[in-house]
């Protein structure tokens, strides 16, 4: 009976995605619309949207799973530094790309590199085109296959079926409503996955046999409650976390500046005056949801201790267990336990919209027309955007087909990919006047290259080079950048007149 409430639950949060897609697609006059939503967000939109489309299932899989498993250090540390990144990336990017994109009426990021450099021959806005394209395809699968666990260890559902089914239905609300489908259901989502998280937490503390027992059991594993220190769970024993180690995991909020799902939203928002408004929303929503979000995976462990949860051999399905064991406590459970699980589908699904969009959005518009120079109507382009969404989906799924993949590892390489290309352009962009075309483009590829390199090079050489691949290779990225603008010839005339009319808005002298 209990599983039946939930499917209803499920169908029923599924359905409202679907209709939300369906109304959104009659306001979808032409391109603008269907790939920033006619820059009509409120502040709580902006706000909501850009975090959840940010959080993803690592939100509700990722971190309480590496939480259960290995202790505090990681997740905190990698916690921190989004924290961090998240208040930091609206405090200096926001507004300013906002304003920007709006004066040079750029509707992708790609538009944006060739209108802020004067990218005539779309060299730039094609190579970033292509970035997001192959970075955004992994991100997407680790959504799908957040999907496939969640069906497969609730009903037993063939895990291929339940990600391609949630998939389908993925693409259907993004197909027909676009931006403004992506984004208001991002907020609902981003509800329901409050909700989520908030009902699990409390009752994993309170099988656990409250806070008290919860700290208990933690402190009993050898530094599991360490920041300095990491939890061994094969051995019981703890190794060291060195500092070079959390400042490598600080350095993921250095991703958020090359985000191109967040910075849509911020250029999608109406009122740029606002969005101090939204940088105060989203900042304390990321900071506690990420914040119970770890102690889920605390708490999971001390119902583990406390023989109320079975030792968990994927901690990624700590929630989906959890909302299993609520839901047995009779029909109102049942159906709070729905809810979680439509929590995990919420956070799964208004991250994919989102880089599917974006994904789609670039093909289209900056690869078809720009780079191929086809020319497509407005009817054409967003055919050719859904087109492009349905294939790219059809790829991630065929890449999430490993049930025992990952979330939190697919995830943090597909970050450190956009980080290490796109964030050092932003600021750059947006900030130092004599940044160039050359200085840009070589700072892009040479990020991305590097994001590989170490990945799979250096890091597994071990001790100091260990580290993140993020934080090598968006110092690289940036130096590259200066290095290679000095070395060139400065912007042209028209271009340094857009960067100071930019500014005189930003001040409020235009």
């Amino acid at each position: 009976m209990s599983n039946v409430i939930i499917v209803l639950a499920i169908v029923v949060y599924l359905a409202m995605m679907l209709y939300i897609g369906f109304i959104m697609s009659n306001k979808n006059k032409n391109t603008d619309d269907f790939y920033l939503g006619g820059r009509k967000l409120g502040p709580l939109v902006t706000a909501m949207s850009a975090e959840a489309s940010d959080m993803s299932s690592w939100l509700l899989m990722g971190l309480p799973g590496v939480a259960y498993l290995t202790g505090i250090a990681d997740a905190t540390w990698t916690a921190i530094g989004l924290a961090i990144g998240t208040y930091l990336n609206w405090l200096l990017v926001a507004r300013r790309i906002r304003v920007y994109t709006h004066t040079t009426n750029s509707i992708t990021i790609p538009d944006f590199f060739a209108d802020r450099y004067g990218d005539k021959k779309h060299i730039l806005s094609s190579v970033a085109a292509v970035i997001i394209i192959i970075f955004f395809i992994p991100y997407t699968a680790s959504g799908f296959a957040a999907c496939g666990k969640l069906f497969n260890q609730l009903f037993g559902v063939n895990y291929m079926l339940a990600m391609i089914v949630s998939a389908a239905i993925i693409v259907g609300y993004c197909a027909l409503g676009g931006f403004l489908a992506a984004s208001t259901t991002d907020l609902i989502q981003s509800i329901v996955m409050t909700i989520a998280i908030v009902v699990v937490v409390i009752y994993a503390t309170h099988m656990a046999g409250g806070i008290d027992a919860v700290l208990t059991n933690a402190r009993a594993l050898p530094g599991y409650l360490s920041l300095t220190s990491v939890y061994d769970p094969e051995s019981g024993s703890a190794s060291a976390y060195g500092a070079l180690t959390s400042f490598s995991m600080l350095a993921w909020g250095l991703g958020y500046f090359g985000m191109p799902h967040v910075l849509l939203r911020f250029m999608a928002t109406e009122d740029d005056k606002k969005i101090k408004t939204s940088r105060r929303i989203a900042t304390v929503w990321v900071v506690i949801s990420m914040a119970v979000a770890v102690f889920i995976g605390i708490a999971g462990l001390g119902m583990t201790k406390a023989g109320a949860l079975p030792v968990l051999a994927d901690p990624e399905r700590i929630i989906i267990t959890v909302a299993q064991l609520i839901s047995s406590h009779g029909v109102l459970a049942a159906v709070i336990a729905g809810v979680i699980m439509a929590g995990i589908l919420a956070a799964t699904m208004s991250t994919a919209d989102s880089q599917l969009l974006a994904a789609s959005s670039s093909f289209s518009q900056n690869l078809l027309q720009d780079l191929f120079g086809i020319k497509l109507t407005q009817k054409q382009s967003i055919l050719a955007a859904r087109l492009t969404v349905v294939v790219i989906a059809i790829i991630a799924v065929f890449l999430a087909r490993n049930p025992d993949s990952s979330v939190f590892k697919i995830v943090s390489f597909a970050w450190a990919g956009f980080g290490a290309t796109f964030g050092p352009i932003v600021l750059l962009a947006l900030f130092w006047k004599r940044s160039t075309l050359q200085g840009a483009l070589s700072g892009m590829v040479v990020g991305g290259i590097m994001v590989f390199v170490w990945k799979f090079l250096i890091a597994p050489i071990g001790g100091v080079f260990g580290i993140y691949e993020l934080l090598p290779a968006f110092v690289l990225a940036l130096l590259v950048n200066v290095i290679v603008s000095l070395a060139t010839p400065a912007p042209d005339a028209d271009v340094l007149a857009t960067f100071d009319e930019v500014n005189a808005r930003l001040a409020g002298k235009k």
